[in-house]
């Protein structure tokens, strides 16, 4: 049975979060997140989030509600994955990356620490970090 507690947030709202069963990390109550990835401790999964089988998730990284992980992507630390963005199959994160809102990291891409992929960006597997092409 999944134990949820009431946990108030910076901005003062209230969220009901558990702790995922591999890594110990907050799991909100209305994301799905699969038994087989790693959410470390100190990591927020907020509502709505899709996380995929053999995802890794790393250390004070943030998923806000809309959020999908796909299978095997890994996040380094400090990461942050805007509302609607989508990181792709196999994906790797750096540390310190922020994925802006519906933006897409595509399968395999590789980005690296310190990089931002701007809101409704796609980041490419072929591309370098700093390459991305805007929404049409």
């Amino acid at each position: 049975m999944k134990r949820y507690e009431d946990l108030e947030r910076d901005d003062g709202t209230v969220v009901r979060y558990r702790r995922h069963q591999n890594g110990d990390g907050l799991v909100a109550a209305g994301a799905q997140v699969a038994a087989s990835a790693y959410v470390a401790p100190s990591a927020w999964v907020d509502p709505g989030v899709e996380v995929g089988a053999d995802v890794r998730i790393g250390e004070h990284c943030w998923l806000e509600p809309g959020a999908k992980v796909q299978p095997g992507a890994q996040l380094g630390t400090h990461v942050h994955v805007g509302r609607g963005a989508v990181v792709g199959a196999g994906a790797r994160l750096g540390s310190r990356v922020s994925v802006g809102v519906g933006a897409v990291v595509e399968a395999r891409a590789v980005v690296e620490s310190e990089t931002t992929v701007p809101s409704r960006a796609v980041a490419h597997r072929s591309s370098r970090a700093s390459a991305w092409t805007p929404a049409a």
